[in-house]
């Protein structure tokens, strides 16, 4: 489980692409302190195993799934990818749940300047959409954000300048495109929700069964 809280911002040495994977080499330096082969990092909000570490860097593979469906297909060498380690039990919870599962992808169509914060606008599928709502919880590329304003097919968020200097936000464009997780909480409520007003199939045992069975 990851905060949110973005903890540096590493960079792509190397990438060696496969039919449908790829493994994947990040330079780093915070997230590496007592880390070990086996261990979880968020790349982009995408949560990721280390398969080996070497000095000043780690590895990972990324599957065909998480490929497809996020945008680590996009990471060429020099990418800048924000970064956190799974969250210590003895952490401070300063972000939201985010299980780094990402569950689609959202392209920034506009970033204005107000004052002290950036406005970043982001378009969505309606799938991702139904889920994210205004002064609720978003993981954009990894970061916990919270939702300002809500429409048809995109979502806004009011990003402070620390967050903007020290993730990899402050690097991104009208076009690109970012890692989107809703909020797990909604996602089991929506569940849930969808569970009890599924239609219950007919039973087979009816007036005309009984009469025909003599009862």
């Amino acid at each position: 489980m990851f905060t949110g809280i973005i903890e540096e911002t590493g960079r792509i040495k190397k990438i060696q692409k496969g039919r449908h994977s790829a493994v994947i080499s990040i330079q780093a330096e915070t997230v590496l302190e007592g880390t070990k082969v086996g261990d979880s990092i968020a790349v982009n909000g995408v949560c990721l195993t280390v398969t080996g570490l070497e000095n000043g860097m780690f590895h990972a593979d990324v599957m065909h799934e998480t490929l497809s469906r996020s945008a680590l297909r996009n990471l060429v060498p020099g990418s800048r990818v924000n970064l956190e380690r799974a969250m210590a039990a003895d952490g401070r919870f300063g972000g939201h749940i985010v299980a780094g599962h990402v569950d689609g992808t959202g392209n920034i169509v506009r970033i204005e300047n107000d004052d002290n914060a950036v406005w970043y606008t982001i378009q969505a599928e309606e799938e991702l959409l139904r889920l994210v709502v205004e002064k609720g919880s978003v993981a954009v590329d990894g970061i916990s954000l919270t939702v300002a304003r809500t429409g048809n097919d995109w979502f806004s968020v009011s990003v402070i300048p620390h967050t903007s200097r020290e993730t990899a936000l402050r690097g991104k464009k009208p076009g690109d495109m970012v890692n989107l997780e809703t909020d797990i909480i909604g996602k089991y409520i929506e569940k849930l929700i969808r569970g009890s007003t599924a239609k219950k199939p007919e039973s087979a045992i009816t007036e005309e069964f009984l009469l025909r069975c003599g009862f």
